[in-house]
């Protein structure tokens, strides 16, 4: 099972999202997303959240807080462990990304973007400021079929 993080980046009530775009057999083509990536051998989730913040934004993370886990699993694609983070401290000047677009996203718009339909749930605890979540969801095809908050 593999491990990613995701960090959603908040700045005047607005969050920084990823339009994947750039890169040929995405799974996630089209889709926004917060930034992230793949933990590597050796590396702690925060680790992995720090470094790939930089490399896709630009921005280093001064502070991230960890929100929850998200078990994703899938009759298509891998299964995985998802680390969801926020942050509102942060400094540097954001760069092109070779995944997609950077967008700045008001809040209250998040929802209306094409999103994975798990990343609707979770996405609304962080819009909401619930405490640590645990969620798994269950995906046939591109079809979210169930889920379950675990805590």
């Amino acid at each position: 099972m593999k491990e990613t993080t995701l960090c959603y980046i908040e700045c005047d009530g607005k969050y920084l999202m990823l339009h994947r775009v750039k890169k040929e057999n995405d799974q996630s083509h089209g889709k926004w997303l917060g930034v992230g990536g793949h933990v590597e051998k050796g590396e702690t989730p925060k680790e992995c959240i720090i470094r790939e913040t930089l490399e896709e934004t630009g921005l280093t993370l001064d502070e991230c807080r960890y929100r929850g886990k998200v078990e994703f699993f899938s009759d298509i694609y891998e299964d995985e462990i998802m680390y969801i983070y926020t942050s509102s401290e942060f400094h540097g000047e954001l760069i092109q990304c070779n995944e997609g677009d950077l967008k700045w996203i008001p809040k209250e718009d998040i929802m209306n973007l094409n999103l994975w339909e798990g990343d609707r749930i979770f996405l609304k605890y962080l819009l909401e400021d619930q405490e640590e979540f645990h969620l798994k969801v269950i995906y046939e095809g591109d079809n979210l079929t169930g889920y379950e908050k675990l805590s």
